[in-house]
């Protein structure tokens, strides 16, 4: 055990550990920050093509005779030129010119990048891909970040990962252009996989084995309360620029842990830094008032640091995604368990951003679309222990399909209906997407679960960066989105049922174990069962006399 040992000894969730917890948690407040704001520095505002006659700061709102005149009927790229004489307005010519100039409708938002860029029209689809270029962002971060802090360590790649977000936080807020804010966006996108991710792993290795459920749900819980400050900041900030700029700076308030967040003591003890991860855990002790004696903590440190040599000695080829996927048994589990996780992140981040496509109040759609998440997790704290994974993760996608395939026959007019089926499915998805962390590395076996996870994670990304340009798809049709995640959600959640259940299970060590895990018993095996059976029933006449119910043995 080694280091679970001294966890357990310090207690599972001591004091110092729960001041350390929390503070790492506060840090996923600006992570939900830079990944939720391009809901609202993205804004796509009514618009309408200027006129000629149409001066700087004119007003979006037009008479409805030139209105009917001036546009196209379902084209809002184009205009006629239009005359105002005798006091009424006449079409000067019946073919329309393409736009130069756009109009925006302030009513709802000051401006955004849309507006100041103006991503609209044959540039519409620009918009989409800086959202995507984020998320391409993370997916990078995850991958350079992640082996930053194996390599070099925790606490140093969490630090470095702030400063650079905040400070092309800023670069964004105060990009002349759309390529540059565009670039910045995909660093604070990385950033955020350094922020959150190493946080997250620092979180969880300060817990005992017995809390990490609950830790692990906790962090996402703090991450559903920065995704709904992120409404109140747009809801007193309405100028994009500012907004991007209040939204990096409480990044500012994490430098002060460079004093207070210790390094992984996990990672110190498998670089061989053993006197610091003992500083570490004596500091933890006294503040726990807890006493362990360093001759302890050497033998506890030391039964682990040779079990993991007894491992190393077994697998002496490091672990690749090919060991998953050269065994039909774990082939099959594995790329199910890349399909969930491709849904849920689509799923989940589409829903996130699509609070403009839904009509009524976006900063009320936004709000609520990050308050469901609370609830959700909640859930999945009372039931997962009791109801199982698979049933959990299955159940979940299933709600969250059919909630979002109702929009197909909810009237357009009916806002507030579309919006509940909306949030129904963004509350079960969150479910799903909480459960999925933990089901996936319970059926990875452990000398490959690394490997498993961090390739699930990039896998998953790929449909967080298609999810701006399906939330597009509204402009053809406005259920179409949501139609497409009901659909997936749907197929996502029946293939579940295809995993075996984890819960209450022996952990999987070996690849060996992760073939046989769920695996059904060959016919011979079956025979075995059945002959051992037998052979206990003739050696018991009684027994098989009253299971048998007429005296004949089986």
């Amino acid at each position: 055990m080694g280091y679970d040992e001294v966890i357990v000894q310090l207690g599972d969730f001591g004091r110092y550990q729960k001041i350390i917890y929390v503070l790492i948690c506060l840090t996923s407040i600006p992570v939900a920050f830079h990944k939720l704001a391009g809901v609202f520095l993205l804004a796509k505002p009514e618009f309408r093509c200027a006129l000629p006659t149409d001066v700087d700061g004119a007003s979006y709102e037009l008479p409805a005779q030139l209105q009917q005149l001036a546009y196209p009927e379902k084209d809002s790229c184009a205009y006629y030129e239009v005359a105002y004489t005798n006091g009424s307005y006449h079409r000067l010519s019946n073919s329309s010119q393409s736009c130069t100039r756009y109009i925006y409708d302030q009513s709802k938002y000051l401006n955004s990048a849309v507006t100041e860029f103006n991503l609209v029209c044959g540039r519409g689809f620009l918009a989409a891909s800086s959202d995507s270029m984020f998320m391409l962002g993370v997916l990078l971060g995850s991958i350079i970040f992640g082996q930053l802090s194996d390599k070099h360590g925790r606490k140093p790649i969490f630090f470095a990962s702030l400063v650079i977000q905040v400070i092309f936080g800023v670069v964004a807020a105060l990009a002349p252009e759309y390529f540059t804010y565009t670039l910045a966006r995909l660093i604070v996108g990385s950033t955020t996989s350094g922020v959150f991710l190493v946080a997250y792993v620092i979180a969880m290795e300060m817990v005992g084995p017995t809390k990490r459920l609950y830790a692990g749900i906790f962090v996402m819980m703090f991450f559903s309360m920065g995704y709904m400050l992120t409404a109140v900041f747009a809801y007193f900030i309405h100028d994009w620029r500012w907004l991007q700029i209040g939204l990096t700076l409480p990044g500012l308030v994490f430098m002060c842990y460079h004093w207070i967040i210790p390094e992984s003591v996990r990672w110190l003890l498998s670089k061989g830094r053993n006197e610091e991860a003992m500083q570490i855990i004596q500091k933890a002790a006294h503040f726990n008032r807890v006493n362990i004696t360093k001759e302890t903590l050497v033998a506890l440190l030391d039964e682990g640091v040779s079990c993991k040599q007894e491992v190393k000695e077994e697998t002496a080829r490091p672990p690749s995604v090919w060991d998953l996927l050269h065994y039909p048994n774990l082939r099959r589990k594995t790329l199910v368990i890349f399909f969930d996780w491709l849904v849920c992140t689509g799923v989940y981040y589409g829903l996130s951003w699509s609070t403009n496509n839904l009509g009524g109040n976006v900063l009320l759609n936004f709000l609520i679309s990050g308050a469901v998440e609370i609830p959700a997790y909640c859930f999945l704290l009372l039931t997962l222990n009791r109801w199982g994974r698979r049933s959990i993760l299955c159940g979940c996608m299933l709600v969250a399909g059919v909630s979002l395939l109702m929009t197909i026959i909810v009237p357009q007019h009916m806002h507030w209906l579309i919006v509940t089926c909306a949030m129904v499915g963004k509350l079960a998805i969150t479910g799903s997407y909480g459960t999925i962390y933990l089901f996936s590395s319970e059926q990875f076996p452990t000398v490959v679960r690394t490997v498993g996870m961090g390739a699930a994670s990039m896998v998953s990304r790929l449909t967080g960066m298609l999810a701006p340009y399906l939330n597009a798809l509204a402009t053809i049709w406005p259920p179409l989105p949501l139609v497409i995640y009901g659909a997936l959600s749907l197929a996502a959640g029946f293939m579940s049922l295809m995993l075996p259940e984890t819960h209450n299970k022996p952990t999987l060590e070996t690849i060996a174990d992760g073939e046989r895990f769920g695996k059904k018993e060959p016919t011979d095996a079956y025979l075995e069962t059945g002959k051992e059976l037998r052979e206990t029933l003739e050696a018991q006449p009684l027994n098989a006399a009253m299971l048998n119910g007429n005296g004949h043995k089986y």
